[in-house]
C-alpha cells in the first residue's frame, strides 16, 4: 500500500504536477494539503479522469485538504470535535483497506510573536486530546501531512539559524512529541535516524539548490502501521522546475509504502 502525502500550494496551480505525480507513483493514497480551493472548486473530474475518487474539505484562498483513492473511502470526517479554528479546513479523514488515514494542515504560526502562534499551540493541543477521546493507539492509524514543526535539530539545515523561530520553537516540538507520547512512530526517523530528509524549501534565495530546508512533512503511525511500513522515501524530483508541468509546490511529496 504506497501512500503519499504532499503540500500542493494550490490544487489549480499544481494541478498539472498532480496529475502526473498520479500517473508516474500510482499511489493507492494521495494526501493533499493547502489546496485552497472551494468544493465546488476541486478539480473532482479532471482527477476522476486518471481512476481515483476524491475527497474534500476545501475552503477559498487558503488552507483546504483532500484525499485521492483508487477505491472509495468509507468513514470520511471532516474536522475534528474540539477544533479552536474549525473555520479552517485543516484535517480529513477516511478508511482505506483496514487503515484509518488522518490528513493535516497544521497552522503554520507566523512567528513565535504572532497571535497565530499562539493559536498553533492551542490548535495542537487540542488535536491531542481529540486523538485521546476519539481514537485507540492499538489501531491500525497513519497521520500524515504539513506538520509546521520540525522534530528536532535533525531535520533542519542550519539549526542555530532556526533556533526558537517558529516551525522549530521548543513549546511546538513539546506539543509534537505530546502526540507521539500518544502511540505514533515517527515512521520516516525510522527509516533516516541520521536526520532529515527535508520536504520543504523556501523559494527564496535558491533554498532548495543550497539544500537549505526543513523536514516538516510527516508521517505518524501507530504500531500496527509502523510494523507494516517498507520505507518513507522523499520525490525531491517533484521540488526541481519542469517545464512541461509548472512551477513546483515549496514541499516535495512524502512516500510512505506499507506491506
Amino acid at each position: 500500500m504506497k501512500i503519499i502525502s504532499w503540500n500542493v500550494n494550490s490544487i489549480r496551480t499544481r494541478l498539472p504536477r498532480t496529475l502526473a505525480l498520479l500517473e508516474r507513483h500510482r499511489p493507492d493514497v494521495l494526501c493533499l494539503q493547502e489546496t485552497k480551493v472551494r468544493d465546488e472548486d476541486f478539480p473532482a473530474d479532471e482527477i476522476a479522469a486518471t481512476g481515483y475518487c476524491s475527497e474534500i474539505f476545501g475552503q477559498k484562498t487558503y488552507n483546504g485538504v483532500a484525499i485521492l483513492t483508487r477505491t472509495p473511502m468509507s468513514g470520511v470526517t471532516r474536522g475534528f470535535q474540539g477544533d479552536p479554528a474549525a473555520d479552517q479546513a485543516r484535517v480529513i479523514g477516511g478508511e482505506v483497506a483496514g487503515v484509518r488515514i488522518l490528513n493535516l494542515y497544521v497552522i503554520n504560526g507566523e512567528a513565535v510573536d504572532s497571535p497565530k502562534y499562539q493559536v498553533k499551540l492551542t490548535w495542537l493541543d487540542a488535536v491531542a486530546r481529540w486523538l485521546e477521546q476519539e481514537f485507540d493507539p492499538a489501531q491500525p492509524l497513519l497521520l500524515v501531512g504539513d506538520f509546521n514543526v520540525a522534530p528536532d535539530d535533525r531535520d533542519v539545515h542550519d539549526p542555530e539559524k532556526w533556533r526558537g523561530r517558529v516551525h522549530c520553537s521548543e513549546p511546538e516540538r513539546e506539543r509534537l512529541h505530546t502526540l507521539q507520547s500518544w502511540g505514533l512512530a515517527d515512521v520516516t526517523r525510522s527509516h533516516h535516524p541520521e536526520g532529515g530528509p527535508h520536504t520543504w524549501w523556501d523559494y527564496r534565495g535558491g533554498a532548495f539548490h543550497r539544500g537549505w530546508g526543513l523536514r516538516i512533512d510527516l508521517a505518524l503511525a501507530t504500531d500496527a502501521i509502523a510494523a507494516r511500513c517498507l520505507s518513507v522515501e522523499i520525490d525531491r524530483e517533484e521540488r526541481k522546475p519542469s517545464s512541461g508541468e509548472g512551477k513546483p509546490s515549496d514541499h516535495a511529496p512524502l512516500i510512505v509504502q506499507l506491506a
